[in-house]
């Protein structure tokens, strides 16, 4: 597995449109869009930093991951997203070394990726994302 770099880094927020008053006016980041994920139930915003990004996450339902995650632990980072070259390799070469999958199969994820989720169980803890974007 080739892992590129940190893709992005999600937040879980209660209101997008509040968050990014902060991240745009008082941290002077511009946000490159807003796309909607009915897959996952989520509206995201892209914020660029460098050569990674923020990725805001705003629950489009209240059975949805993001409200669950809220709900649980309040507002913060919810994961950490990895790029990688090939997703499905990924994906197999973490099942080999006996880390538990959320995804065994890739899904669509924002901004036209492919991804996958690794357990937290697995990784000390930490929602980890596998990311591929062409």
């Amino acid at each position: 597995m080739n892992i590129k770099k940190v893709d992005h880094i999600g937040i879980a927020v209660k209101n997008l449109d509040e968050a990014l008053k902060f991240y745009e006016k008082v941290l002077g980041i511009k946000c490159e869009g807003i796309e909607v994920v009915e897959e996952q139930k989520v509206k995201v915003a892209f914020l660029p930093v460098g050569d990674t990004e923020i990725e805001l996450l705003e629950s489009t339902s209240e059975d949805g991951p993001i409200a669950k995650f809220i709900e649980k632990k309040g507002e913060g980072i919810q994961h950490i997203a990895l790029r990688v070259d090939n997703i499905q390799e990924a994906i197999e070469e973490m099942k080999e070394k006996g880390i538990k999958m959320i995804d065994e199969q890739p899904r669509y994820g924002a901004g036209n990726a492919k991804i996958a989720f690794c357990h937290p169980k697995s990784t000390n803890g930490i929602l980890l994302e596998l990311s591929e974007r062409k």
